[in-house]
Formats: C-alpha cells, sequence, structure tokens
C-alpha cells in the first residue's frame, strides 16, 4: 500500500515537471524572441527580448528608445512576424531604395487589406498583378505630369479655405479652431479629383460623414496596433477590432458607392459630367477589366488618400506661425516682397520665396503626418551589414528618430526653417537624392512604394500655406497654450485641439475673404 502511494505521488510530479517543462517551452515560443541566423551565421538585427501582440499609440516613442539602444536596424517580434525597424536615413536609403526589388512588397495585414479593402489596397497590397494595374490608372490622375491640370481648383479651394476661417472666426472676432476647414480644404481637392464634386460648407454631411470614417480607419490600421494582425487564431474570433473593420467597409461601401451609384445615373442620362477619376473608370471598366468593388476601393483609396495627413500639415504650420511671430513675420515680408499685396501668390512664385517652402519643409520634418508610413515587407533574404533579414520580414521605416538625426538636423527639436535656406530642391527631387543625408525629409516614405500622391500633396502644401501667409497674421488665444510637443495619436499625428486668432494682413486681403470677387486670384 505504501509503496503504491509513493509510486503515485512519484507519477504526479513527473506529470508536473513534465507540464511546467511543457509550459515553458511555450512561454519561450509565444513571449521570446527567436534569433534567427542564416545558413553562413549571420543573426537578425538585435532587439528586445520579448514578443509583442501589438504596440500602444505613440510606438515611433518605442521604435525612438530600442534605436538609440540596439542601434539603427532593430528587429522585434509581434507575435509570429518579424519586424525590422529602420532609423538611419543610409540604412533606408540602402535597403528600401538601393534594394527596391527586394524590399518593395507589402504585408497583408488582415484588418486593413482584407476586411476593410477587400486586398484591392493600392498603397497597401503586396505585389500583384492586380495592384500594378490599379496603380497604372491611377497614375494617370496622380502623378508629376498630371498635377497642372489640378493647379487652378487647388487656387479655388485656397481660397475657400480663408473664407471658411473668416467666416468661422465670426470675420476674425473671436479665436478659431482651423481643423474641420484645412480638412474641408484636402477632402475638396481628393473629390474634385475623383468624383468631380466638393462639399459646400463645414457643416456640409458628407464632410462630416467622411472625417469620421478616414478618423476610423486610421485609428484601426496602424502598422503595429492590432493584436489580430500578428496573431493569426485572433482572426477567426468575433473580436471588438474586427467587428470595427466590418462596420468601416460596409459605412465606405454605403457612402462611395453611393456617389458612384449617383455617377452612373448621370452618365446614363447623357449629363454634362466633369472629367474625373471615376468617370473615366465607368466609362472603361470592361476594357479596363475593372469589377465594381475595383472602381469602389480605387475610388476610396483617391478621396480618402492625404485628407487626414495634408490637413494636419496645413494645421501643424498653422500652430508653429501663431507660436513663432517672428518666423511669419520673414516669410510674409518674403511674399509681400516678391509678390506685393494685390494678388495670391501663384505656382511661378515659389521659386522666389525659398523662405516660405524652407517653413513648409520644417513643418513636415518636426511634425510628420505619420511616424511610421505604411510598412515595406522582404520578397528574399538578404544580409546587410552582417545582419540577416529574412524574405517575408516587416520592414518599418522609423521617421521619428530619422527626422531627429542630429548629424542631419542639427537642435533637432528646434523649430527652424532656417536649416532649408539654401536647398532649392523641391521634396519630390529631394526624395530621390543618391545621398541620403542631403534628403529634406521623409514623410511620404521612401523607394518604390513612396506615396503615389506626393506630388499632389506638394502642390496643396504649397499653395495652400502661401495663401494662408499672404492673406493672415496668427496670434495665439491669450491663456490658451498652444502645444507644440504632444499630439493626438490614435487616427494620424494631428495637433491637440487648438484655437487661434486670425486678422487679415491688409485690405486685399479683408476684402478676399470676404467673398470680394473683384480682385484678381
Amino acid at each position: 500500500m505504501l509503496q503504491s502511494v509513493s509510486e503515485f505521488s512519484d507519477s504526479k510530479t513527473f506529470f508536473a515537471l513534465v507540464a511546467l517543462f511543457i509550459f515553458f517551452l511555450c512561454l519561450r515560443r509565444f513571449l521570446v524572441r527567436r534569433n534567427l541566423v542564416d545558413k553562413d551565421g549571420h543573426p537578425i538585427p538585435p532587439g528586445p527580448l520579448f514578443r509583442y501582440p501589438y504596440l500602444g499609440q505613440y510606438c515611433e516613442l518605442d521604435f525612438d528608445r530600442w534605436a538609440r539602444r540596439f542601434g539603427s536596424l532593430v528587429s522585434v517580434w509581434m507575435g509570429d512576424q518579424l519586424c525590422v525597424i529602420i532609423s538611419d536615413p543610409r540604412a533606408a536609403q540602402d535597403l528600401l531604395v538601393e534594394n527596391g526589388a527586394i524590399f518593395s512588397s507589402r504585408k497583408n495585414y488582415f484588418i486593413k487589406n482584407e476586411l476593410i479593402l477587400h486586398n484591392r489596397a493600392m498603397t497597401a497590397s503586396p505585389y500583384s498583378q492586380l495592384w500594378r494595374h490599379h496603380r497604372k490608372i491611377a497614375m494617370r490622375y496622380l502623378s508629376e505630369k498630371a498635377v497642372p491640370n489640378y493647379v487652378d481648383f487647388f487656387a479655388s479651394e485656397a481660397i475657400s479655405l480663408l473664407r471658411s476661417l473668416h467666416r468661422e472666426s465670426a470675420s476674425c472676432t473671436r479665436p478659431v479652431n482651423p481643423a474641420l476647414s484645412a480638412v474641408r480644404f484636402t477632402l475638396n481637392n481628393m473629390l474634385r479629383i475623383s468624383f468631380g464634386k466638393r462639399t459646400s460648407s463645414i457643416d456640409d454631411p458628407l464632410l462630416h460623414t467622411i472625417q469620421k470614417l478616414v478618423m476610423e480607419f486610421d485609428d484601426i490600421t496602424g502598422p503595429v496596433s492590432n493584436a489580430v494582425d500578428f496573431i493569426k487564431p485572433l482572426q477567426y474570433l468575433p473580436t471588438h477590432t474586427r467587428t470595427r473593420g466590418l462596420n468601416l467597409n460596409s459605412d465606405m461601401n454605403h457612402v462611395y458607392g453611393d456617389m458612384i451609384g449617383e455617377m452612373q445615373r448621370r452618365l446614363d442620362s447623357k449629363e454634362d459630367v466633369p472629367d474625373c477619376l471615376v468617370k473615366m473608370l465607368l466609362e472603361t471598366k470592361d476594357e479596363e477589366g475593372m469589377s465594381s468593388e475595383d472602381i469602389l476601393m480605387l475610388a476610396i483609396a483617391f478621396a480618402f488618400g492625404g485628407v487626414h495627413s495634408i490637413a494636419g500639415i496645413i494645421q501643424w504650420f498653422l500652430a508653429f506661425m501663431a507660436t513663432h511671430p517672428a518666423v511669419a513675420a520673414a516669410a510674409q515680408a518674403e511674399i509681400d516682397r516678391v509678390v506685393g499685396q494685390e494678388r495670391l501668390p501663384n505656382n511661378d512664385d515659389e521659386k522666389h520665396l525659398p523662405y516660405v517652402r524652407a517653413i513648409i519643409k520644417e513643418v513636415q520634418r518636426i511634425h510628420s503626418p505619420f511616424w511610421v508610413p505604411t510598412p515595406h515587407y522582404s520578397t528574399a533574404d538578404f544580409v546587410y551589414n552582417g545582419m540577416y533579414i529574412p524574405k517575408d520580414t516587416v520592414m518599418i521605416l522609423n521617421c521619428w528618430t530619422i527626422h531627429h538625426n542630429e548629424d542631419r538636423y542639427p537642435d533637432a527639436f528646434t523649430f527652424n526653417p532656417d536649416r532649408y535656406l539654401g536647398d532649392d530642391l523641391s521634396s519630390i527631387v529631394s526624395s530621390k537624392l543618391r545621398d541620403p543625408m542631403k534628403r529634406d525629409h521623409w514623410a511620404f516614405g521612401a523607394g518604390r512604394r513612396i506615396c503615389p500622391g506626393f506630388a499632389i500633396a506638394e502642390r496643396e502644401l504649397w499653395i495652400s500655406i502661401s495663401s494662408l501667409l499672404w492673406a493672415y497674421n496668427f496670434e495665439v488665444v491669450p491663456e490658451e497654450p498652444i502645444c507644440l510637443d504632444e499630439y493626438e495619436g490614435s487616427s494620424g499625428r494631428t495637433p491637440l485641439p487648438f484655437r487661434m486668432k486670425l486678422t487679415p494682413r491688409h485690405d486685399a486681403a479683408g476684402r478676399l475673404v470676404m467673398e470680394d470677387n473683384s480682385m484678381a486670384i
């Protein structure tokens, strides 16, 4: 009897030890990093010990901390997905640009690609024939050659922006939050390109509906923000994030599907419809082999693209002008000297307004609209500086650390447009420089998958910001300091809500913003 008890006790101990051993194996498998090496013994880049299911709102600060500890290339496991974070401009150039044949695909994110965009995301899809076809069509409307076609209505929307701010501030008698007017400016530009239409005012329901959709999209599609993207079993569970993704897809289909349906009805009834992306897609869908969902998702990419990010840059510009009056005054003096006060700045003036251009570049450097552009994805094994980057690795461009690189940008946390004086290149041209230490900023990504709307964004920023400087003086509201350090972290990287005071700079500006159409525009 005693022997049986002893044997039973030993058996319990044995099974307990086995269970403990299995537990630690699972703990290591799911919680601790795998330090992979290639056949020649090259290790993956160094990085944190533990795996992460996701990272919080301000992941760029985690990336910056790891870069300072581990170096310019850091590897981190997000669930079962290996990610490499690039925090140095030279490494970014070497990998994403010079070796773009390997590092230019995209990870097929579950929430963003599969649930919301049904694998038809032009900017987020992996390399495929469908992606190439969609991009070829899109670049007819997004390329540098296409942008001159939009300059006139960009200018008219800039005037609408000036007038909207004037109305919202009760003729400049009270403080105004510029956020919604800035969003309307960028949204109208993209709606005119894609649908040949615009919102009528900041009270237009379509503006508020699309603003809500864009913010929800940005909030739930961060590159490292969803555990469901990195832990596959979660994709089969009815999680809250999954439900949000499905609801967003449904809402987007409803809003944009209705606009496409309206366009089709107008075409069927032989109405005069302005030339635009959706008109072209509907008229050539059989020739181009475009399904209804292809048309829908391409239209969404256009009408979503850049709305929140460009509006955010405009808001940051206004925040910096209100808090840096000497900078604003210097830019305005330059505009008065070159342009005068009887007309708005135009494209031909840009080359003669280097300080205005420097301000635009510096705003994008110090407060990029997204510190983490859409990640790249490797399609083959690669060794860089003795470090192994396996196939199917997510490549994350850490713009926060790159934009605060003291070798490239001395006193990097200080807003100083003077650092760009002498830089006469457009940002698009600058992005193609072979020397990454001469590139102005990385806000729109790098390499073959650089933002396809870069040329449009650069033109929108020039026209809106030069117009704002021409028309208004900017002031901080007493006892309402504008925060330049913290920012909104759930959908993009826009400023925390702020109000400011605006006053027309001269009589011509006063006539323009009060909708006196007699002056030349």
